[in-house]
């Protein structure tokens, strides 16, 4: 699945670039030095914007295309940011069977998102997974670690009001 790149205004502090500065220089010199500043910038940030993959590239000497291409392959790290409420609907073969599809495009359409995007005021995000290991209670959605089971896509409306 492409990542997508978000379209929500980047919104960082001095203090997050101040705490990313002495990550870097943390690890700077240690071989395979990327993957644990890209990890600690996401726990900074929350998600990898391009203007902190930027700033990591350079403060790096590397391409920023090295960056964004381990930023992108690896499934830990996201490119737009989280809600706080994270919606994600399975779509593992039990789910999707029973209809998990219906119930992403009921998601999408309540809170004009697509997946890897979140709302414009930060409350909602949308994931898909292909298993949450729930298969006896497909199709299944979660929010945050509420996990709801057997949906039908008229349910949703309901349960996204509850986050509202």
């Amino acid at each position: 699945m492409k990542k997508k790149i978000s379209s929500v205004k980047f919104k960082g502090t001095k203090e997050q670039e101040a705490k990313l500065l002495g990550v870097i220089n943390k690890y700077k010199e240690l071989p395979g030095a990327v993957m644990p500043i890209l990890q600690e910038a996401q726990n900074i940030y929350g998600y990898l914007p391009i203007e902190v993959q930027t700033i990591i590239a350079d403060r790096l000497d590397l391409p920023l295309r090295e960056i964004f291409s381990i930023a992108t392959f690896y499934s830990q790290f996201s490119l737009s940011p989280r809600g706080k409420y994270e919606v994600s609907v399975c779509l593992g073969t039990a789910c999707y069977v029973k209809g998990s599809d219906k119930i992403l495009e009921k998601v999408r359409s309540i809170l004009h998102i697509d997946t890897e995007e979140c709302t414009t005021d930060g409350k909602f995000s949308l994931t898909s997974c292909r298993c949450i290991g729930a298969c006896g209670l497909a199709p299944v959605m979660t929010i945050n670690d509420d996990v709801y089971s057997r949906l039908k896509p008229d349910a949703v409306e309901d349960i996204l009001k509850k986050y509202m």
